[in-house]
């Protein structure tokens, strides 16, 4: 993002920002969080994976919930408002 336009870093939290409101009026949003610093890779069971860049814990009532807040997430305005289409990790944390 440092070298991203202000107005696209502007439109790119707004658009965060809106998610987890419209996520937590649903009920749905337990945490967001955007992580900063200095990013590290490190190995794990799914092999090396990018940077994180923050993560958000949901309580939805299915699979194919979490699916479809995953793809709006990584439809999140980049540059010029162009979908990033950034690679999500869908993890179950808890069993019903």
């Amino acid at each position: 993002m440092g070298t991203w336009a202000p107005a696209d870093v502007r439109r790119h939290f707004d658009y965060q920002r809106d998610l987890d409101a419209e996520l937590a009026a649903a009920g749905e949003l337990v945490e967001a969080q955007g992580l900063g610093g200095r990013a590290h890779q490190v190995a794990g069971e799914r092999g090396v994976l990018p940077e994180l860049a923050g993560y958000r814990v949901v309580d939805v009532e299915s699979e194919e919930r979490a699916l479809q807040i995953a793809a709006r997430v990584s439809a999140a305005p980049g540059p010029g408002g162009v979908p990033l289409r950034q690679r999500i990790d869908v993890r179950q944390l808890l069993t019903p």
